[in-house]
């Protein structure tokens, strides 16, 4: 692997992270100075702006040919936010998840993993595929904007302390469109010498490009969003630190991989591997979330450090199986048949176990309201 290679990656890693903060904090300043509120910014702005390195990514790598790496990177980067990301910022300080639109934001990411999977069965996401989806997220952005007017006045000031600074003068606004364009113009550039340098990665340590797109391109796409959700977690914005993990991978999906659906003459090509472990892991990924979110409303240090136990396995697992390692079929075997059942059974419990506490609560609520009455 010569340094020409490492530079280009390097290189466009970084311009692809000062892309995506450039964008967002200049359009973060300009929806605020036209009077949209910070929990609108953030559920939208932000969450949809630190996922612009995938969008970019993606949609570069379509037009190279380079399916494999746009497919990769919408999956890794969706398994690498939840396992790692909400992992991380569980480990620094437990999150609580009292915004609504996050625990509707949930089942909802579930159900659009699930609906990849399906469209991805006959080996391709087509135009039709790729239109549907593109046409979900622009639903599922109008839906976000009408739910946030519910949300309490707690999660509400949360937003407005980060997001909600508002200035309407024009050399302000002036500096804010600039930032727009070239955080645009970053990403762009960022997106082609990042895919390069992936491409030569691939190349240079014989793993296939679908395999560089789920660890490298997935991680270092994912990096505003690490930054984003650590830091709120340490300053105890849990919401946001929740929220943009779920929103991002909502928008990877819809969005994303719709648009790369959309621009790719003939479709966006699912590899039998991918198909096989990688979109049924993602899927299982947003579905453990699930009962995590029904835990008493919290996301516990532990839980957190069990996701990024789970994402060291799976990472372990490609290796070993790019690398052609003799020890994949016993580490897939006790994956799959040991461990994962395992973790399955004891989220389901945890989630009943509230469930039945959140009853129970209901229940001697009312009967202290007829007692009283």
């Amino acid at each position: 692997m010569d340094a020409p290679t490492v530079t280009l990656f390097a290189a466009g890693l970084v311009l692809l992270v000062l892309g995506a903060e450039s964008l967002v904090r200049g359009a973060s300043r300009l929806a605020a100075s036209l009077g949209i509120s910070a929990l609108v910014i953030g559920l939208t702005v932000v969450a949809f702006g630190t996922s612009a390195p995938e969008l970019a990514v993606s949609v570069s790598s379509t037009f190279q040919g380079n399916a494999d790496v746009a497919l990769g990177n919408v999956v890794g980067s969706n398994i690498f936010n939840v396992l790692l990301i909400l992992g991380l910022s569980a480990a620094v300080a437990p999150l609580g998840v009292s915004q609504r639109l996050v625990r509707l934001d949930v089942p909802l990411m579930i159900g659009v993993s699930i609906v990849l999977l399906l469209m991805a069965l006959d080996r391709s996401i087509g135009r039709v595929d790729g239109a549907l989806l593109f046409a979900g997220g622009l639903a599922y952005t109008g839906w976000a904007i009408r739910q946030s007017r519910r949300e309490g006045r707690a999660v509400a000031e949360e937003y407005t302390q980060e997001f909600g600074e508002r200035d309407t003068t024009l050399r302000r606004v002036a500096f804010d469109v600039f930032r727009v364009l070239l955080g645009l113009a970053l990403l762009v550039l960022g997106a082609r010498w990042f895919v390069d340098g992936a491409v030569e990665f691939a190349e240079a340590l014989g793993m296939s490009d679908l395999v560089i797109g789920l660890t490298l391109v997935a991680a270092g796409t994912s990096m505003p969003e690490l930054a984003t959700s650590v830091v709120a977690s340490l300053r105890g914005e849990r919401d946001i630190a929740v929220g943009n993990v779920v929103g991002s991978n909502l928008f990877n999906i819809l969005a994303v991989l719709g648009l790369s659906g959309l621009v790719a003459p003939d479709g966006v090509a699912v590899a039998a591997g991918a198909l096989r472990v990688d979109i049924p892991v993602m899927t299982a990924v947003a579905i453990a979330c699930l009962p995590i979110f029904f835990t008493g409303r919290l996301i516990a240090r532990w839980e957190g450090f069990l996701f990024i136990a789970m994402y060291a396995g799976y990472v372990l697992y490609l290796y070993l199986d790019a690398t052609e390692r003799g020890a994949v079929g016993p580490f897939a075997v006790v994956t799959l048949g040991f461990v994962l059942p395992i973790v399955a059974l004891t989220l389901g419990y945890l989630a009943l176990r509230a469930l039945r506490a959140e009853r129970r609560a209901a229940g001697a609520c009312e009967a202290g309201g007829a007692g009283s009455g």
